[in-house]
Parts: C-alpha cells; structure tokens; sequence
C-alpha cells in the first residue's frame, strides 16, 4: 500500500484549484444511465471512486470515451448487465446509486449491498422501502439487493425517515422515468442533490423543488441526451482552507462555491481565521493564532460530517477546549487515536469529542481509516514538528484530485511512497 511523508512544520502559501465534487460525481455518472442516449460531462475529478463507478457503467453497458479537453462522453446505448458485483463495488460506499436507474430503465437490477470505509451505518434501507413505494419488489439475499418492476415504477409519496443524501438522489433518479408525480419528503438539501437534479432537467426530468426538503418529479417517458459541468468539491475545498488555517498560512483557494461553505466559513472565523469571499474564490489567512470552537455536525446547510476530521485537526491548534459533536454517523471519530500518536489532547464521550489545545503535534506513524480520517492526518502532518508516515492512504485516494501534488504547490514538503 502507498504512504505518504509529510515533513512539518509548513507555512502553505500561494493559490489551488479546486475540483470537481466526487460526491456530485458519483450520482450524476449513475444518472447516465437513464437515457440511451449520449452525456457529456466536464469536471468528473480523476479519483478512485470514480474509477470503480467508470468500471461498473461499462459494466452494466456503457461506453465511456475521454474528449481531448478532458470532458467524459458517457453513452449507455442499451443497458446489457443490470447489476452492481461485489467484485467491482466493495471498495465504494456509492454503489446504491445505480439501483433506482437501473430498475427505472430495464425493470430490475442487483446490486451489492455498499462498500467502502467503516464509518457507520448509511440508510440502503430507505432506498429500499422507497423503491418498494414506487412499485418495485425488492429482496435481499447473499449480500446483493434485487429489485424487479413488473411494467413501469410509479409515482407515489415518500417521507424519509431521515434524511439521506444517496437515498434522496437514487429516488430522484428512480422517480424521474416513473409513471405520474413522485413527492419525496424530509428530502435531502445538499447542494449535490441539487446538481444531479440539474441534470436529470437538462435530460428532459420535470423537477421541483431540488435544494429543499420536498422535490416534486413529474415523471417523463423518455431522457435524452445532455452536457453538464460538475459543481466544485466544497469538501476539498474546505479541507485546504483547514490546512492553511492549521499551518498560520496564506492561501486562495480557486474554482469554488463558497455558499457551500457557509457553516466552515462561519466556524474559521469565530476561530480567529480570515476568509474572504472573492465570487468563486477563497482567501485563507491566519496568524496561527487560533481561539477554540465547538462544531456539531448537521445535515446541509449545517457543518459538513466531511469536514469534522479536518476541523478536529485544526482544534488540536486552538487555545482552549472545543467540543466536536458528530450526529451523522456513529463511527466518525477513529481519527482520533491517530491524532492522539501525534500528541493531540481529545478525548471521545459517545458522541462527542472533547479536544484541548494548543498542544505540540510532532510526526508519527498513522494509519489512515477512512477518506475523511486521511485528510484529517496530511492536515496535521503540516503542523507537526518531523515526519508523519501516513499508511493506507487510498482511501484518501478515494476522494482527493493530486492531494499531494496540490499541497506541494503550496510549499508541503510531502511524498508519496509508492508499494514495492
């Protein structure tokens, strides 16, 4: 497996671009295969995830072909192979998202129950039950969800029990090809919702509401063809502020959409870091002088759970005691023992996690658990005194465009140590 080196401590100054949202990604190259014919998208990040959901849509039957300026042109002409294999999809969370397309187009589809990082439990029941809502049979056995429609899914109304961003997308896009009109409530708000459904309306879908909590989709007989430019990565984006916050730096962070950052932008600043807004840009200056807050994460447009790693990271550096509570998923603090090798202060209470600070960080060997949990340690690697080894690192592989290559432009002494 590849490591990376960090040698800290490093002032990070000068501008990164941002890329494209992997989470908007995702969805929007499943929603591809709802039409037969072809979708030409730009800013698709070149990131793992991406990789395996390429490899699952030529799975299922699409081409997918590279333009010289770097748009992907995906065409799913006939649907060949309804599934989503264990083999393909183990390693990625995101899998869930072809099931409504797939029983949408063809009737039916199996699809492995989600892969990925262990960071709790995520709802695949309510794509379940939703599906169910709208006409199709559902069974689960052996690992694998099959769903089967006898004729054509049907409009219905559906409340989340929670709210559940792939759920919210898988049923947007199930709903869209459904006879009558879908309304789904206790919907999703996330701007990644919104530019799936973006999309799906370039694609001929009759959809309101997209960014509120009810959507309502009129459905069509047939989607045509579109071209759409995926919407800015807030959580990269977010992530390099937290470096150049953590590091007393300087940086613009380019290519952005700081209306998504509301909740960070808001928390950087009570924490004593300038942020100014500049259209889609994001200047990040601080002293290295930085005042505790507490955080909660929240669904959108609260913090981002994405972002709790990267901002506990950043506590470690902060005078005073902030308290960081995680109430999306149960899982989310195994960061912490890693931080803790570095010297970080914290301590876990159930859903909280109490961190005191400032304390000397000074490189170690972690091991990275998750995608998020990665980002967390490159950011403290930047802060620490010495080398930080950081094993596993695709997981963080999963979601960041050229991480290290973007961080040593910003001055990051910072390798990646290739398996032998």
């Amino acid at each position: 497996m590849d490591k990376f080196r960090i040698t800290g401590p490093t002032r990070l100054s000068g501008e990164v671009a941002i890329s494209g949202a992997k989470n908007s990604a995702l969805p929007v190259l499943a929603a591809c295969l709802l039409t037969p014919e072809p979708v030409v998208l730009h800013r698709i990040p070149r990131v793992r995830d991406i990789g395996t959901m390429r490899r699952l849509l030529q799975h299922n039957g699409a081409t997918i072909t590279e333009r010289e300026d770097g748009a992907l042109v995906v065409h799913a002409a006939e649907v060949t192979q309804p599934e989503a294999p264990y083999d393909l999809v183990k390693t990625m969370r995101a899998s869930s998202l072809v099931l409504g397309p797939l029983v949408a187009r063809t009737g039916r589809a199996r699809v492995s129950l989600p892969g990925g990082c262990a960071i709790g439990a995520r709802p695949i029941g309510m794509h379940v039950t939703g599906l169910e809502q709208l006409g199709a049979r559902m069974e689960q056995s052996h690992g694998y969800i099959e769903a089967t429609v006898p004729d054509r899914l049907r409009g219905c109304v559906y409340t989340f029990d929670r709210i559940t961003v792939t759920g919210t997308e898988d049923l947007l896009m199930a709903a869209v090809l459904a006879d009558g009109e879908t309304v789904l409530e206790n919907a999703a708000r996330e701007p990644e919702v919104v530019d799936v459904a973006e999309l799906l309306i370039r694609m001929g879908a009759r959809i309101e509401g997209a960014g509120s909590s009810t959507i309502r989709v009129r459905g069509v007989g047939r989607l045509h063809g579109a071209e759409h430019t995926i919407i800015p990565d807030r959580i990269e984006a977010g992530t390099f502020a937290a470096a150049a916050a953590i590091t007393g730096g300087e940086v613009r962070v380019n290519g952005c959409e700081p209306e998504h950052l509301t909740a960070l932008l808001s928390k950087l600043r009570h924490a004593g870091v300038t942020v100014i807004e500049e259209g889609k840009s994001l200047l990040v200056k601080s002293s290295g002088k930085l005042a505790s807050v507490d955080m909660e994460t929240q669904e959108h447009p609260g913090f981002a759970t994405d972002l709790q790693a990267q901002f506990m990271a950043l506590m470690t550096q902060a005078e005073g005691i902030s308290i960081i509570t995680e109430r999306i998923f149960e899982n989310r603090f195994m960061h912490v023992l890693e931080l803790a090798r570095m010297g970080a202060n914290i301590r876990v209470e159930g859903q909280r996690a109490i961190v005191a600070g400032p304390r000397r960080l000074t490189g170690a060997e972690v091991i990275a658990s998750d995608l998020r949990a990665s980002a967390s340690l490159v950011i403290a690697a930047q802060a620490a005194d010495g080398d930080t080894i950081i094993d596993r690192v695709y997981h963080i592989d999963r979601g960041y465009e050229k991480i290290e290559e973007k961080l040593r432009g910003l001055g990051a002494r910072m390798e990646r140590i290739e398996a032998k």
